[in-house]
Parts: structure tokens; sequence; C-alpha cells
């Protein structure tokens, strides 16, 4: 039997359900948002977590959608449910092969389609990536009124499976380029084989990695407010961060939280004119409180409490971890409920680290970019890069989505270059002789 706690409005609930349910699994599901015995109920028998989803096979802690995701990657949740790890699959094959489900995997995925490309598309540890943790996409163009994230992710998702699309659960290990076709291995160990690869895998929250992270990781640490804030309502609450996705988190938790502390490292923000003037504004009614050049340096509590107060150093010319030893740098402690990361993100490109793909040192893919066709090539014939694993500049669904449409095309072009040129290389029988 298997249960899951949820909360309306969680991207990471909706993702364990299109898990379990492109396995074919039923569950039974106990909404907690409205329930406050059904909420206690979940913190208890998960240990303290106030996050959610919580998923019990048997009555099994598996954990979170991550917990999850992980477990079927590793085969693990196949022996959770009693059954034997199936075997690796044959390896079909794809002419286009696309690693990542988000705005630039599925864009790809409705180009590739349309072009007849049968393409297949991965959805990785994250399905529908980023996108799929926003409630409000304001700036999307088409919506006037907004769209939530995960209704945009759907959208498209059937707009693809629409023209041909496969969707697959499935997290790539590595890729052998050694030969033509590509060969894809999964971390379960299903392979795949295909003419032509894109990587739009995305990318993944960063964390600070200070003391006590590890600990109350969905104890009272987030790195989704929209997913976790109403769980921790009344409780002062902190974000970590100054670019948009900060803004927009701190403006959300206001809806539940008694207060929200801001706490950036530099004196500005990086973020848009317009999250800025509406975090300004909260900070005119009192209900959202920068603290600039400030860094949080360490979580305290405990998974039985939660989160009990985080330790902040703070000095006048900002960046204080690099000035410790300062004597203008203050530490002190804060008293919150909850704590938010919103600090950016690390490509997810580690499936590319055996393969002659070039990437900088933070593991974003270099592509030719320029001018003309082809501009999402990388070093690898055949292999091309959209979205975030790109991107470390615009970030924005909109780019990620015009990317995804690039290497559409430039992969189609290579297919149509190497179908001309196979045709090239057959003999042409010399006519006999009569």
């Amino acid at each position: 039997m298997i249960e899951m706690y949820t909360k309306t409005n969680c991207s990471f609930c909706d993702r364990a359900k299109d898990l379990l349910g492109s396995k074919g699994l039923d569950y039974v599901e106990y909404p907690v948002s409205d329930d406050p015995e059904r909420m206690a109920e979940m913190v208890e028998r998960s240990g303290g977590r106030k996050t959610a989803p919580q998923i019990f096979i048997d009555d099994h802690h598996v954990g979170g959608f991550d917990d999850l995701s992980e477990a079927e990657a590793t085969g693990s949740l196949d022996e959770l449910l009693g059954e034997e790890n199936p075997e690796a699959e044959s390896a079909a094959h794809h002419p286009i092969l696309i690693a990542g489900s988000g705005i630039a995997g599925l864009t790809a995925a409705i180009y590739a389609a349309r072009s007849n490309n049968d393409p297949l598309v991965l959805e990785g540890t994250e399905p529908g990536g980023q996108l799929t943790l926003t409630t409000d996409v304001a700036n999307y163009p088409g919506f006037p009124e907004g769209i939530g994230g995960p209704d945009l992710i759907q959208r498209m998702k059937a707009q693809a499976e629409r023209f041909g699309t496969t969707i697959s659960q499935g997290v790539v290990e590595s890729i052998d380029d050694s030969n033509r076709p590509f060969t894809v291995t999964l971390t379960n160990g299903t392979q795949y084989t295909a003419d032509a690869v894109i990587a739009a895998s995305g990318a993944s929250a960063r964390t600070l990695g200070v003391p006590g992270e590890d600990e109350l990781m969905g104890y009272g640490l987030s790195t989704c407010a929209t997913c976790d804030g109403a769980f921790f309502r009344d409780e002062e609450m902190v974000v970590v961060g100054g670019g948009d996705a900060a803004m927009e988190e701190a403006n959300f938790l206001t809806k539940f939280a008694s207060k929200v502390y801001i706490v950036h490292r530099r004196e500005e923000f990086r973020a848009e004119d317009y999250w800025i003037d509406r975090i300004m504004d909260h900070v005119e009614e009192g209900t959202i409180e920068l603290r600039l050049n400030t860094e949080l340096v360490e979580l305290h509590g405990s998974q039985e409490e939660g989160l009990s107060h985080v330790t902040l150093v703070e000095h006048p010319d900002g960046h204080p971890t690099e000035k410790l030893d300062d004597p203008e740098t203050t530490e002190y402690d804060l008293e919150v409920g909850a704590c938010f990361f919103a600090i950016g993100h690390i490509p997810n490109t580690e499936y590319l680290a055996d393969t002659d793909v070039a990437m900088d040192d933070e593991g974003y893919i270099e592509t030719v970019a320029g001018r003309g066709g082809g501009q999402t090539k990388t070093a690898v014939p055949g292999l091309f890069g959209a979205g975030d694993v790109v991107d470390y500049h615009y970030q924005q669904a909109v780019t990620a989505g015009g990317m995804g449409c690039q290497a559409a095309i430039d992969a189609d072009a290579y297919l149509e270059d190497e179908s001309r040129a196979d045709t090239e290389r057959i003999p042409v029988a010399a006519e006999s002789d009569d």
C-alpha cells in the first residue's frame, strides 16, 4: 500500500504523483493543507518532517519526492514494492533523445516531433524542471493574466505528446559518444540509442554547505517556499538570496509568515525592478525586513523540534564570510522557524563527464553560439545543449524555450546532413555491358 501526504499548490507532490502514475501505481492521498490532524499525523510518522510530500510504502517511510526519485533511479523502489528489479531493457532507438523535461526539453520535443524525428524525452530527477516550483509565471508571453508553472508544463507535455513525443521517467547516468548512434544508459540500467541527443537537463537548487544544513533539510530548511511555506504559518522566516527567485519566494511567504527576513550578502539586489518594488512595498508595511551585507553561516535546531534559529554574520562592505577576522564583522543569532535558500542553481551535467562535451568550471555546457544555424552544437557532433545547462546568464523560461527550439532545428539539420552523407557514401553499381 502506498500512502502520500500532500498539500495544495505543491509541485513536488505533483511530481511524485506523476512518477507513481508513470509506473501504473495506485496510492492513497492524504491532503494536509486544511487538515491539522492529518498534518500532525504526517509530522509524527515522518519523524518531524513538515515538508510535502511524505510517502510511505507498506508503512515504510520513503521520504519526499527526492527520496522517491532516487529510489526509482536506483531500482530500490521496485524492491520496496515487492517486485523484482526489472532487467535492463534492450536498447530502444530514437532519432532524437532529449534529456530533461523542462521548458527547453519540451519545446525541443515539440519541434522535433513536428519534424517526424520520433523524440524520446527522459524526465530526469525533477520532472518539469524549475518552472514547476513557480506558482505564478507572469512574464511568459501569451498569458496576460499569468499562468502557474505546473499548468504551463502540463500544457507543453500534452502538446509534445500530441505531435508524437514519447515521455518516459528516467535519469541519464552516462552517454557513450565514441560510436554512432549514441548509447544512453540510465541509472536503472536501461539503455537507449539515439542518432542525436539534446542535453536539456536544467539545473538544481544550490545550497550553502553550512553546518546544520544536512540535518535540517526538510525540518525547517527548504529550497521551495511555494511548496513548504504554508507548513510554517505564523512563524518568522528567512530567505537567503538577492535575485528574482529570492524576491518571489519572500513575497509569497508574506501570506504565511509573521515576518520575512531577506538575507543578502551585498548591498544591492540582482533582481528585476519589478520584484524589488514589490519587496520594498512589503518593507514599508513591516512584513519584510532586509538584512543586507549579511550571510548565513549556521542553522540550529533538531529534526524533533525543527529549526530554532540561524547564525548570521554582517560586514558594512558586504561578503562578510570573506572578512571574518575583520573587527567590523559582527555575528549574531536570529530566531526563525523556517529558512529558504534561493541562491541559484548548479547545472545537471554530471552524465556528460565522460564525453568530449566542453564545459566550464561550473559545469555549464559550452556551445558554438554566434550567428546562423548550429548555435546549440557542442564539441561532440550530434550532441546539442539547451536551456539552463547552457545559459548561466538569462535563465528565463522564454529563453530556455527559444534555445530548445534552436536545438531541435539544429538536431534535425544534423540528421539530414548525416542522411545525405550516408547516401553519398553508398557506391553506385556500374552499368553492365550488353
